[in-house]
């Protein structure tokens, strides 16, 4: 199973729902600990407490040029490895009727997914899968610090900190791919 954002909710609750399924766990900048959300958390934050009141700073936050361009960018020193298609593309998708409006709906269920939290650091610490954990050191949403969580639950978690931001992909598509290569084979020759 390969988690990523969005995905890492969503992949928790399926192997935790049919664990006999799952044969290894690919971790892609996946919070699954408090200690994993960055600074941008704030707003977001305090939109769950109070929707209406702080809808417009999280509109800010998280939908305008400049969030979504930093969501790509991080705080990645070397931007010029990035191609601004990345995040100008995922703006038009942003900007198409009603679609704000959905990310809105989506973003404030993600509360949800911070209350799981322990539940999913409870099944990892017992069930030990098999985890490769890959993050982008200069993702500005979620901390470089949640792969040290991640170690702290699965001590054999094999991980790696990539030069990428959020989207490791983005620049380290490559590296990615040995990785993940190399940790599917070891997997399959049962090392």
């Amino acid at each position: 199973l390969v988690v990523q954002d969005y995905g890492g909710p969503v992949g928790f609750r399926m192997a935790m729902a049919h664990p006999e399924r799952l044969q290894a766990l690919i971790i892609q900048n996946a919070v699954a600990h408090d200690s994993g959300l960055g600074l941008v958390w704030q707003t977001r934050r305090a939109f769950w407490a109070d929707r209406r009141a702080h809808e417009a700073a999280l509109r800010e936050n998280f939908l305008s040029p400049d969030a979504t361009r930093a969501r790509h960018l991080g705080n990645d020193p070397a931007i010029d490895r990035y191609d601004p298609d990345l995040w100008t593309d995922e703006l038009t998708f942003l900007n198409r009727p009603g679609q704000a409006d959905i990310q809105l709906e989506l973003f404030y269920d993600y509360r949800t997914n911070v209350a799981s939290y322990p539940t999913w650091q409870r099944w990892l610490r017992r069930t030990q899968p098999r985890t490769l954990v890959l993050w982008g050191r200069y993702d500005a949403s979620f901390r470089a610090q949640e792969a040290d969580s991640y170690r702290a639950d699965l001590p054999a978690a094999e991980i790696h900190l990539l030069d990428g931001g959020h989207f490791v992909m983005d620049t380290c598509a490559d590296e990615t791919a040995q990785r993940v290569r190399a940790f599917l084979t070891t997997e399959a020759n049962g090392v």
